[in-house]
Formats: structure tokens, sequence, C-alpha cells
């Protein structure tokens, strides 16, 4: 039945070949309208699902407090510290101008910093800088003084040595983020550009999570302009070099364009928004799509070459790759499908639209891909005898040394695994992009001389309205703070009870034995109305107390290079001292870092039940396809193991993967798959005919050899293609399926072949 469909889609569709080019070419050039239509988006949190427990808890921690959306200026004298009227002078300005930066609520530096003290009797807040450029030598060795004692202002607005200083701008943006971002980061960076030249002694570093909002953007724009052309140059050439036939790389060429097409102007029609993860579709489509019609385009050729004539080549060719191209593409779809478990949603719509173009590339090879072969002139020279060789020799080699290769992939495969062991799955947010972003590099530069980028953050609630001030609670939320700056992993602890003692310093007339907490609960809420009351215009608490002043917030910042595995050891020791010691005051770790750092677990436990079925699913229908159970147990085994490996080399060689790990196994296993697919549907072919199993893996590796090498060339490069992307989850995955395609390739033509060999022994 199989046989005669077949027969009967391949002859309508060469009897009406300019029908079906045609109607390809208007369905194609429909759908692609929708192409203009696709947005980018610069919204990091598009990588959370909406019913992210973390993110959930962030999200009620900003409503509390204020948002998180942050950016943070650096600024570094190149000749001596700030403690000089140049350098406070050029701090004050910069803080006067980021007032203006658009939608920016609040900005914080030294030169701002409501320092207060005790005057006369009475408590003075105001600026700690004013009119720098008129200071004199004492004020700038008390402000020295000041800031090198705070610990509000050391390690967080001004570093140790006093070598760099921060502006701290908190936004609220609006409905339109996506503009709002790009108007923000526009400004600020053409602040800095400006200032730079302006100012040639100071040196400028943007940082913090707005500015890596706009780094998400010009990274997705960046591998969308970048990777689609080079990935399909690279498809182009090597079709051209291994199929060394014009005809054969024009017909591969338009099919991947209309692949891509369909599937990226479906992608704009259902106004599809892309990011870094679902930037990769086009180039992920394009390489499997190339897949399908190596096999077809290889099999015409070497008809051709045979003397058959044109149109039964073609037939012939659709013929014999009928089943294991579509028992191939519906694996790999169905493995894309997988990315739906996902706990982050863009992986959702990269799975979708990749399943949806490789059953677009399916419905093409057996549609256009005959009908342009039909209409395009080739000439090729017949030969018979040296078709092969090489693949002849290599299959002498595999049967003589059965034994050796078997012996010796059980060993290889072993030690390689063992690998697996050594990894670590963890996510840091600053090291998503490389150094090719300017993100990057001034991030680094202000975790290394100012402060660390990750925090944790605490809401400790004291139960009651204006129990802020309550002592009993302010000394629970103190003995919190000191244990924190006790960790190693702590840099610095900013809290409101910092704030409190220097206010019971103030009204004991600034002396220093009284940085202590109010020994009154009176006396605490008086000294922090007198704050508020004090504060210049403009300035709140809302930072660090709730509206109601019954929740207080706590910030813990890490020191630099920390993995998110260590974030979450560290809050869930801080859950665990206070759940232990201040029970009441219980409450769950959270904050950007935090989010984040749960990322790639989540992925990795919503995905793995997903996978296994999906393995489960593939390996029935496999069993099924090939009607053997014997032959269907031993395909599991070149199924499973290049993942494996993959891990297994990264463990050794790299040793820590993040977000992509979490999908790669699905990922790989339905592109992998198709190797195997095609070599045992040749095997079983052979052997039904009455061919021994040598003879049955001579003929295998003649008639799928070369077409498995050149799928394996152009899948591996384009693949390892990603690797020019500055997104790590994009790279990352990129070379992990590239070197899952390899090894895939060499367990199928080296591993498979002796496996075989010594269980399937019936003549």
């Amino acid at each position: 039945m199989t046989t005669n469909f077949v027969q009967k889609l391949t002859e309508s569709v060469l009897t009406y070949r300019w029908w079906v080019l045609g109607g390809i070419v208007l369905i194609v050039g429909v759908l692609s309208v929708g192409v203009p239509r696709i947005q980018i988006t610069s919204d990091h949190f598009v990588l959370f699902a909406e019913d992210n427990p973390e993110l959930q808890i962030f999200e009620l921690f900003e409503d509390t407090y204020v948002e998180t959306n942050q950016a943070l200026l650096a600024i570094a004298p190149k000749v001596g510290t700030i403690y000089t009227r140049e350098s406070l002078e050029f701090i004050e300005d910069i803080t006067n101008e980021a007032w203006f930066v658009p939608f920016a609520t609040r900005v914080d530096s030294v030169a701002n910093f409501n320092h207060s003290e005790s005057l006369d009797d009475d408590l003075y807040v105001g600026p700690l800088v004013e009119n720098a450029a008129e200071l004199t030598d004492t004020e700038l060795a008390r402000i020295q003084n000041i800031v090198q004692t705070s610990s509000e202002l050391i390690d967080r607005l001004v570093s140790r040595d006093g070598q760099v200083a921060a502006v701290l701008i908190n936004f609220v943006l609006p409905e339109d983020r996506d503009a709002a971002v790009l108007e923000v980061t526009n400004y600020l960076r053409d602040l800095v550009e400006t200032t730079k030249v302006a100012h040639p002694g100071f040196d400028l570093y943007l940082t913090g999570e707005i500015i890596m909002q706009r780094t998400f953007y010009d990274a997705t724009q960046a591998d969308m302009t970048t990777l689609i052309p080079v990935v399909f140059l690279v498809i182009v050439v090597l079709t051209l070099l291994l199929l060394r036939s014009w005809t054969g790389t024009v017909a591969v060429t338009v099919l991947v364009i209309g692949t891509i097409n369909l599937t990226m102007g479906l992608a704009g029609w259902l106004s599809i928004v892309l990011n870094p993860v679902t930037a990769g579709i086009s180039v992920i489509v394009m390489t499997l799509a190339v897949a399908d019609s190596v096999h077809i385009v290889t099999s015409y050729l070497a008809n051709l070459r045979t003397g058959t004539v044109k149109q039964t080549a073609i037939k012939e060719a659709i013929r014999t790759n009928f089943q294991p191209i579509t028992i191939t593409s519906i694996t790999t779809a169905l493995a894309f499908l997988t990315l739906n478990a996902s706990d982050s949603p863009p992986f959702h719509v990269l799975g979708n639209f990749v399943a949806f173009g490789v059953i677009m590339a399916l419905l093409l090879s057996f549609t256009l891909l005959p009908a342009l072969l039909s209409v395009l002139p080739i000439r090729v020279k017949t030969q018979s005898v040296k078709k092969h060789e090489m693949f002849t020799r290599l299959a002498d080699f595999v049967i003589k040394r059965k034994y050796w290769l078997l012996g010796g992939g059980i060993v290889v495969i072993g030690l390689t695994i063992s690998g697996v062991f050594r990894l670590q799955f963890t996510d840091n947010w600053t090291q998503y992009f490389d150094q090719r972003f300017q993100f990057r590099t001034d991030s680094d530069f202000v975790a290394q001389n100012l402060t660390g980028l990750e925090s944790w953050e605490f809401s400790l609630d004291s139960g009651t309205d204006g129990g802020v001030t309550n002592v009993e609670f302010l000394n629970k939320v103190e003995n919190f703070a000191n244990w924190l700056r006790k960790q190693e992993e702590v840099g610095y602890v900013h809290t409101f009870t910092d704030t409190m003692k220097r206010l019971n310093m103030n009204m004991h007339g600034d002396k220093e034995e009284y940085y202590k907490l109010p020994e009154e609960s009176a006396l605490a809420a008086q000294y922090l109305l007198l704050y508020e009351f004090a504060l210049p215009f403009g300035r709140d608490m809302n930072d660090q107390i709730d509206i109601g002043k019954s929740a207080t917030r706590m910030t813990a910042v890490a020191q630099d290079g920390m993995t998110s595995d260590e974030i979450k050891e560290l809050g869930d020791r801080a859950e665990l001292w206070l759940n232990q010691n201040t029970p009441e005051l219980a409450t769950d770790t959270t904050g950007f870092t935090i989010v984040f750092s749960h990322l790639s677990e989540r992925n990795i436990d919503s995905m793995l039940t997903a996978t296994v079925i999906a393995m489960g699913l593939i390996s029935l229908i496999l069993l099924i396809v090939l009607k053997s159970v014997k032959i269907g147990f031993i395909s599991l085994i070149p199924n499973y193991v290049p993942a494996a490996l993959t891990f297994g080399v990264w463990g050794h060689l790299v040793g820590q993967v993040g977000l992509a790990g979490s999908v790669m196994t699905a990922m790989a296993f339905g592109i992998i798959v198709d190797d195997t697919t095609h070599f045992l549907s040749k095997y079983q072919l052979a052997r039904r005919t009455g061919m021994t199993p040598p003879d049955a893996i001579r003929y295998t590796f003649e008639k799928v050899g070369r077409a498995l090498w050149t799928t394996t060339v152009v899948l591996a490069c384009g693949f390892i293609v990603f690797s020019l992307s500055g997104f790590e989850v994009t790279w990352t995955l990129g070379l992990m399926l590239s070197i899952t395609v390899i090894l895939a390739f060499v367990a199928d033509f080296l591993f498979l072949p002796p496996l075989l060999l010594t269980i399937d022994r019936k003549k």
C-alpha cells in the first residue's frame, strides 16, 4: 500500500510539476508576508513561565518595595581616587544628569547620599557632597572619612580603595517595556559616549538589569543578522562540495529557502516575538531541512550515474527514501515538541516552530524537490565501479576488526561518559554574554573593582503596621544581617538597621559608641519620623521599608564569580538560619539572581520526564518500522549513547553547562535517530533479500554512506556556526549538538556494525 501511494504521489508530482511548483510558490509567498511582522523583545523574563514560583515571589517582592529595573554607571578616575574636587564634581554632575534619563525614578550616588548628622541638637539630613568644586581639603578629608566608615556606601556606591564610584539609577517602565528599554539604554549610551569625550580623565562602565535587557535585544538581533546568512552560505558551499552537482545544490537550496519562509512566515503571522533562544529557529530549521533533501538528491545522482533515465531516477530516489525520511522527520519533530515540557517558554516556541519546519521540509522533499529535479537540467557521467569505494573499504575494515571495534568502543564509551559526573549545571546571568558585548566587559569590571552583581533579597516582616521600629524586631534583623556578613560568599549587606544605628548615633551627638540600635521602640519610631521629614524633596525610604512600615528589605550582595549552585546553597542556608533562630521572620530568599539560579534546575526537572517519554515513543516507532524486536533494541544504543558521550566530553573539557544542557538531550535524540533509521532500514532491506550480515553491512555502507556523511558534515557545520553567537545558551547548544551529530556518525559506522555482526548471526 505504501509503495503504491509513493508511486502515485511521485508520478502525480512529476506529471503536474509546473502546477506543483506554482502552487508551492504561491503558498510560500503568502506565508512569507508574515516575516517582516516578527518582533524582537528585550524582556529577559520571557525565559520564565508565569507560574514560576521564584518569579512569583520576586514579583511580589518588587510590588512591596520598588522595581529592580536598575542601571549602574561606574565611574573610575584615570588618575587618583574619587576623593578629589574634580572627581566629586564629575560624580555630582553625572548624578544630576541621571535624573533626566527617561523613566528614572531614583538616583543614588556618593554625591546625593542622604548623610545625617547632629547639628546644634538637631538632625540634619542632606547630600553628602554639595558644590564639589568649592570643597576645601578639610572637607574632602571629612567626606573620605565618612565614606570609608559607612557600611551603606563602601562596596555599594564606592570601592574600598576609592578608585571607583557608582551612580545607581532606578526606573519604573511603562507598559511597552521593549520600547522603553531601548529608549532608556540609547539615552544612557549616548550620555556615556558624550561624557567620555567631554571628560577624558574618567572611564565609564554601564551594567545593571536594564542594560542586560538591552543586551538580550542586541544578542537576538546579532544572531539573526549573523548566524542565518553564515549558516545559509555554509549549507550551500558544503552541499555543492559534497554532492558535486550544481543542479542538486540548487534544488536543496530552494527547498531550504522555501522551508525557512514557511516557518518564519507563520511565526510572523502568529505575532511571535523573538529572543536569544528563539532566534535560532531559522538556523536549526535550515540545517535540518538539508538532511531530508540530501538523501533524495544523493540517491537521484547515484541512479543517474548508473545510467538510469531522469524520471525513473527521481521515482526510485523517492521510493527508497520515502519511509526512512518520513520516519526520521516524525521522530525529529516529536523530539522537538518535547521542548513544550520545558519550564522556559521560549523553548516551547523553539520546539514548536522547528517541528513545524521539519514537517514542512518533509512535505517539500516529496513535492517541491522532485518537481524541481525534473525541470532542472543536469549532466552526470555514467560510472559504476568507483562510486562508493571509500565506504566499501570502510565496511571491509569494520567487518574485519569487528571485535576490536566493539571492545574498544565499549571502553571508550565508558571512559567518556564518566565525565558526566564532573558536570555542574549552573546559570550566571552576567555571563550569558561573551566579551564582544559591552555589557559583559563592563559587568566584569564592576564585579572585580566595585561590587558584586549577584544578590540575595529578603523581605523581613514584623507582623504589625509600624513594626519596623520595634526594637525586638530590629535586633532580630540585625542578628540576621550579622550572620550574613560572616558568610564568605557575601560581599556586603544593605539593611535598614544600619540607617537606624546611624540615626541613633546622630541623636546622641554623633558619638561613635552610640552607633547601635535604639533601646526603645518609641525612640526608634521618633528617629525614623524625623529622618523622613528631613529627607530632601523626592527622596523616601520605599526602597528599604514597605508603605505600612511593617516589613523591611535586606540585600546581601555576593562576591564575584559565584555559580548558581553556590547562590542557591547560600539562599537555602539563610532560610534555614531564619527558621531556626527567628522563625517569626522566616521568609523566602528572592531576587533577580535567585530567579535565574533556579532556571537550569527547573528545566532539567521539567524536561526529564518528557525526554524519557519521547525516547520511549521514538524507540517504539523504530521497533514497529524495523519489524524486528532484536534490531529495534540494537538501534537504541547508537541513539542513546551519542548524547551521553557529549555530556561526558563536556564534563571532561568544560566542567559546567547551563540552560542549554537541560534541552540538549531531547533535541539531539530527535536529530541523531535519523542516521540510525537510514542505516538500519537499508540493513534490514539487504537482510530480507537474503544477504548475510557482512554483505548487508557492505550494502548499507555503499547505499547510505555518502548521504549520511554529507548530512553529518552539513549538520555539524551548521550547528557549529552557533558558536559564533555571543549568547551562551545559543553557542553552547550549537556546539553540543555539533559534537553529538559527529559522535552519532562515528557510532553508526564504527560501533553499530560490529554490534549487528555480533548479535545478528542468523544466516
